[in-house]
């Protein structure tokens, strides 16, 4: 029992990772195959122990793209994910649970449509006005992302009155897929390859990328577009799936129109297989089909279990695959030190690029497959940019192809790797390893860190390789080689100047922001925020033993011995001393009165503030109790407009919402210091 035990809580474990870095990180870590293989273990070890039950297993929810930025809305109706099949025996499985869910000798017909591979969205309308607009989140609970959404030109504002007609009620949902078009993907990425940008991997995580950014016009810089496929409306007007399609492409949505309404399942797998051979024509990726029943009182009847309807499916087409030659395997060091295999390859034509490089994953991966270099190999793509090396074709191994030898000593700096108990990583613990001092550099200056504009990748790796910057605390010391910078040709006076101010504003960033920055193992944006309103300074961090910080909701032992390693390296407590002498906050400014004047007021920030950024405004409205939100309602009490505020001025002089401008927003501040 205590095994089961265990090994329930592991399966537990890794499934929240793994959703973790999907919907929130979006990086797609493991194969749906997989994925669905390791639940549906974990699903059959639940059935068999029931007294082990937890409401909050990877079973009992659905994956979440939460990230505390936006404001939270719960969902009326939840947004469920589908299971996933695979072959034609599971389709033909999941018609025959249909048909035993069902009156004896019901007809079924089903609606296969193509699926997206983008991101989900619930799109909400109150007298034919878009209202709000909703992530999935975690299936329950959504974040309203309605300025960003409003920027994609083919999401209806408002149903023209011509069309109101053909749903005449005061309310209603769609649902559908925001996606970025291929060519405007491989557009993005020429962009951002110019400004010495990250590539996005896929058109999946620059969609999910695009349309969680703070400011609504650099969504709308980029080409997204949406297909809608669901419609929720009280009155229950529809009868059907394709009824619902065909209502929704009349009220001016834009819907896919390589759906199909199949009379058995054998046609729904003719349609499957079809179009896994055809879908490199289509300009936006897909990656499978989804059945639903047609028939919604059926629907209905069928219902759902915890996170999935049982009318509906998906089948997964098998991800793209080639052979070819693996020449070497690469041993690279990322900024945590982990010390990773890419497989250099005989470069090979696959969906749609030629491949050179694939990654190996582990040490332990390299094993299991047995992996050697000089052998012939299957990789496989499924969207990413580094595809991944899945078997080895060992019938074609030449012989004196010797077995690889795992490295014990760092490729970069030569330094003894180590290797965690419980991981399958290796990594360099030498904080002055050059390729780990490159990426974390990198992630230092970063949009969601100390986001210092103009410090792009290349100008970093330019910076270390001059010995200009070595730690973090290096980049406060720029200004000394002004004049050295200067006369770097790439820069110039404008540009080395813009940088240093850049690298001056970055002191303004809040102590969870420069935590954050500092990359410490397993931290990321949204436990950095915990830890540093839960502790208040770094000394209190720093201080702490693990029990102290495993109270923190949601922290747990990973993060723990992660902080309490990192700062009982001395050399990291002198980076936090020059990191302090040069300005940085690494504590949090104590709350303001409770008694303060914005208690319990609500706030719109709209147009081009000139004071200072919206995420500015709204960190000094939350400081003195107030509350932001993202739309104008009765319950606003003021819309802080900049420049060209546009539609939410028109909005908030119709409800008589006060409207205050930056300096008035200063006097209230003012105020608040003073009461």
């Amino acid at each position: 029992m205590q095994d089961e035990q265990q090994k329930i809580k592991d399966l537990r474990e890794k499934l929240h990772k793994y959703n973790y870095h999907y919907y929130v990180l979006t990086e797609h870590i493991v194969s749906d195959q997989e994925f669905d293989k390791l639940l549906k273990e974990l699903e059959e070890l639940e059935k068999k122990y029931p007294e082990l039950h937890d409401p909050n297993s990877p079973t009992q929810r659905v994956g979440s793209d939460l990230s505390n930025i936006f404001n939270s809305i719960q969902h009326k109706t939840p947004m469920l994910s589908l299971s996933n099949t695979y072959d034609e025996q599971e389709l033909l499985d999941f018609d025959r649970r249909v048909r035993d869910g069902l009156p004896e000798n019901s007809e079924v017909e089903y609606v296969t449509e193509l699926k997206i591979d983008g991101v989900s969205i619930s799109l909400n309308y109150e007298n034919y006005e878009l209202k709000t607009a909703v992530t999935r989140g975690d299936g329950v609970s959504g974040e309203e992302i309605t300025n960003n959404i409003r920027t994609i030109k083919n999401v209806p504002l408002s149903i023209v009155k011509e069309k109101r007609e053909v749903l005449p009620v005061d309310s209603f949902e769609v649902r559908g897929e925001i996606f970025l078009p291929l060519e405007g993907f491989r557009e993005l990425n020429k962009e951002r390859e110019k400004k010495g940008e990250k590539l996005f991997a896929n058109p999946r995580n620059s969609t999910a990328g695009s349309i969680k950014l703070i400011d609504s016009r650099e969504v709308a810089k980029r080409p997204l577009d949406i297909f809608l496929y669901y419609l929720i409306e009280s009155e229950e007007k529809t009868k059907s799936q394709s009824d619902n399609l065909r209502i929704i492409s009349e009220l001016g949505f834009k819907v896919n129109t390589n759906y199909r309404l199949c009379k058995s399942i054998n046609e729904v797998i003719e349609y499957c297989n079809n179009w896994e051979l055809k879908r490199d024509e289509l300009p936006y990726e897909i990656d499978g089909v989804v059945i639903k029943v047609n028939n919604v009182k059926q629907q209905k009847i069928l219902g759902s279990i915890a996170k999935s309807p049982r009318w509906a499916t998906s089948f997964k087409f098998k991800a793209k695959q080639a052979k070819t030659k693996l020449h070497k395997i690469k041993w690279q060091v990322g900024r945590t030190g982990a010390v990773t295999p890419v497989a250099e390859l005989e470069p090979v034509f696959l969906a749609g690029s030629t491949i050179s490089r694939a990654t190996l994953h582990n040490t332990d991966e390299i094993e299991r497959k047995d992996i050697r270099e000089g052998d012939y190999v299957l990789i496989e793509k499924g969207g990413d940019v580094i595809p991944k090396v899945v078997a080895v074709v060992t019938s074609e191994r030449e012989e004196g192809i010797e077995k690889l030898v795992i490295p014990d000593a760092c490729p970069e700096c030569e330094s003894v790797l180590y290797k965690p108990e419980g991981e399958v990583a290796i990594y360099c613990e030498n904080p002055e390893c050059p390729a780990q001092v490159k990426g974390q550099l990198q992630h230092f200056v970063s949009r969601g860190a100390m986001d210092i504009e103009g410090l792009g990748e290349s100008l970093v790796d330019l910076f270390v390789e001059q010995n200009f910057i070595k730690t973090f605390a290096d980049i406060y010391d720029l200004h000394e080689r002004k004049e050295e910078l200067i006369e770097i040709e790439r820069l110039g006076q404008k540009s080395v100047e813009n940088l240093l101010t850049a690298i001056e504003k970055s002191k303004e960033k809040p102590f969870d922001k420069v935590l954050f920055a500092l990359g410490i193992r397993y931290i990321g944006a949204g436990s950095a925020r915990k830890l540093a309103e839960h502790f208040r300074s770094v000394e209190s961090l720093i201080e702490a033993d693990s029990e102290q910080i495993e109270n923190v909701p949601d922290i747990g032992p990973s993060i723990s011995e992660s902080v309490q390693r990192f700062f009982a390296d001395d050399k990291n407590k002198m980076l936090i001393e020059k990191l302090k002498n040069a300005g940085l906050n690494f504590k949090l400014e104590e709350a303001t009165d409770s008694t303060n004047i914005l208690a319990d007021k609500t706030f719109v920030i709209t147009g081009t503030l000139t004071e200072y950024t919206r995420d500015e405004a709204k960190e000094k409205i939350m400081k003195n109790g107030g509350k932001v939100s993202s739309s104008i309602s009765k319950k606003t009490d003021y819309l802080l407009a900049g420049e060209k505020a546009g539609s939410k001025l028109d909005k908030a002089n119709k409800l008589g919402v006060k409207i205050i401008s930056e300096i008035e927003l200063e006097e209230l501040l003012k105020n608040a210091e003073t009461d």
